[in-house]
This record gives C-alpha cells, sequence and structure tokens, in this order.
C-alpha cells in the first residue's frame, strides 16, 4: 500500500485496511505526511480509537510530534476527544510535552475550553506551572479567555 493510501484509509477510519496494510508493512505505522503526522497522530484527530490502539500495538511511538511540535495527545486536547485522550494517557502519552510554541496539552485543553479534558490531564499529572513561549500558564489562559469554570478546575484540584 501506498503511503498516501495508507493516510487516506485512516482518515476514513477503515481499520481493516489499515492492519491489512501493516501486516505487509509494519514500518507503515513510522511514516509521515507533508506536514510531519504520524499515523497515530491522524488517527486520534480523527477520533478513530479502534485505529489509535492498532497503531499503539503495532509499535508507534506514542510521544511522537508533527511538523510544529505536537503528539497524538495534543490534537485530541484541542479537538476535545476525550475517550481518545484518556486511551492516549492509560497507554503512556507525556502529557507535559510541550510544542514549538511551549504549549503543553493542558494549556490546549484550557484555551479550547475543554473542561472534561483539562479534569483528565490533571488527573494524569499534568503540570499546571509550564508555560508557554509567551510566559502564560493553562490558568493565565483561563483567566485571559473569562473561563471562570476552568479557573475553578486548575485552583480547585
Amino acid at each position: 500500500m501506498q503511503q498516501e493510501s495508507f493516510f487516506n484509509a485512516i482518515r476514513q477510519g477503515d481499520l481493516k485496511e489499515i492492519d491489512k496494510a501493516l501486516k505487509e508493512n509494519p514500518q507503515l505505522v513510522h511514516i509521515r505526511d507533508q506536514r510531519g503526522s504520524t499515523p497515530l497522530i491522524l488517527a486520534a484527530y480523527y477520533d478513530h480509537g479502534a485505529i489509535v490502539t492498532s497503531l499503539l500495538e503495532n509499535g508507534a511511538r506514542i510521544d511522537d510530534t508533527d511538523g510544529v511540535g505536537n503528539t497524538a495527545l495534543m490534537g485530541v486536547c484541542f479537538k476535545g476527544y476525550a475517550g481518545i485522550a484518556e486511551q492516549l494517557m492509560k497507554a503512556g502519552a507525556d502529557v507535559n510535552t510541550t510544542n514549538s510554541m511551549g504549549a503543553s496539552c493542558l494549556i490546549y485543553a484550557i484555551t479550547f475550553n475543554k473542561p472534561e479534558i483539562a479534569r483528565l490531564l490533571i488527573a494524569h499529572g499534568a503540570d499546571l506551572n509550564i508555560k508557554d513561549a509567551r510566559g502564560n500558564t493553562a490558568l493565565d489562559h483561563a483567566k485571559m479567555q473569562g473561563f471562570g469554570h476552568l479557573e475553578e478546575i486548575l485552583t480547585n484540584k
């Protein structure tokens, strides 16, 4: 299977085709698309939990980053896919990784108003003191955006 076809199968959620391709060519689990995304990042971004599981079982590196330093967990933190976020955290994803702008998973969850994911991240040891490239913590982002409900989550953990 060609790389583009493999990525299209991920986008379409075609687990059967993905499993077949990985059986034929196990190295597909580590390829990257034109933006630097891995199959795992893409599967998580499209909310395909079964594909995420298959990729992890086939050796996907959970904390690999895309072209701007985002991990699969970061992607679901701003998309709002709590189920995939929990799946990745249980599989050992680093909740405190930062991207090229210094943003962490928690900063994404707060910035994009995802309280359920913020709670999950905190429960899995997210560092509330990480600052992005502008020197702002997750709490700073909650305050700047007027997200009182998120400020409460961050201060009453």
